[in-house]
């Protein structure tokens, strides 16, 4: 069962020397991923700035992507934010516009109970005729989408997905014998193939900008249950998860782009620039895995 594909790429938000987001180099971009691997894009999420984005810079950026890719690649939407009303509204605007599916991160914060995130997500599924992934990470959120609540969520015929960036196997294998309805997709790149040998289904991925091909091989030698070569390409990839997250990202993998494909432009604050140590430690990485 994978809803949304295997290889999502979790996409970064281009910007214009002056700071506005870049269209045109958008649209390039989401037309090179999904000829580099990816099955679906998933725009305005972490990797995408959203939150220093203005509601109607994402609508604007969602319409884009979708007319970029046409139906070579599914469009997910990330309008979760810690305003169930506001999610709701941006849902609604990014269906109108022609998304195939919704993100709706756990809401930041404001550390809601899990009565407060079943009501939260359940509103969301409610509001729009789009299939929903949640977006289960607690390290930036400070609360946790426990199972049990996630069993409760999969009950509705719109929540279809998580995205489970928990960093926790335990909790993963959990989550998958006990929600079986509920396809799990890894949120943390260098946890992938760990996470599809207990049953995740694919990962949405931010390494994929820079080795999409080999990302997607990993997987579906993974799904076909090819694990040694599942392994050894998870193996030949850890150096580059690693050296993406040296700083917070996107700031690594923006700096990359600019300098390995296309000027991207730096993050909005508060979000700095990435070092040239870190560009570095990436493009060593892609080396090795070239090599």
């Amino acid at each position: 069962m994978t809803p949304f594909g295997e290889v999502l790429t979790a996409m970064i938000t281009p910007f214009t020397e002056d700071g506005a987001v870049d269209h045109g180099r958008a649209a390039r971009l989401a037309r090179y991923l999904v000829e580099n691997g990816s099955d679906g894009l998933v725009v305005t999420g972490t990797t995408g700035e959203a939150p220093t984005l203005t509601a109607d810079e994402k609508v604007a950026l969602y319409a884009t992507v979708v007319d970029a890719v046409g139906d070579k690649a599914v469009v997910l939407a990330g309008t979760g934010t810690y305003d169930t009303a506001e999610s709701i509204h941006l849902s609604t605007r990014a269906a109108d516009v022609g998304v195939d599916g919704i993100l709706a991160v756990t809401p930041y914060y404001n550390r809601p109970g899990q009565e407060g995130l079943y009501a939260h997500f359940t509103a969301i599924a409610d509001a729009t005729d789009l299939p929903v992934l949640l977006y289960n990470i607690p390290g930036r959120t400070a609360r946790r989408i426990e199972v049990d609540t996630l069993a409760r969520l999969a009950e509705h015929p719109r929540i279809v997905a998580v995205k489970d960036a928990v960093m926790d196997i335990d909790f993963t294998s959990e989550t998958v014998r006990r929600v079986p309805n509920l396809a799990v997709y890894s949120g943390q790149d260098s946890y992938t193939w760990p996470m599809m040998a207990v049953g995740a289904v694919g990962v949405v991925s931010v390494i994929s900008h820079l080795a999409g091909r080999e990302v997607k091989r990993m997987v579906e030698a993974a799904r076909r249950g090819e694990m040694e070569e599942a392994r050894a390409l998870h193996l030949a990839l850890l150096p580059l998860c690693w050296a993406c997250f040296l700083e917070t990202n996107p700031a690594p993998v923006k700096a990359a782009m600019s300098a390995l494909w296309e000027p991207v432009g730096n993050p909005r604050l508060p979000l700095t620039p990435a070092r040239p140590e870190t560009v570095q430690a990436i493009k060593d990485a892609l080396a090795d895995l070239s090599g």
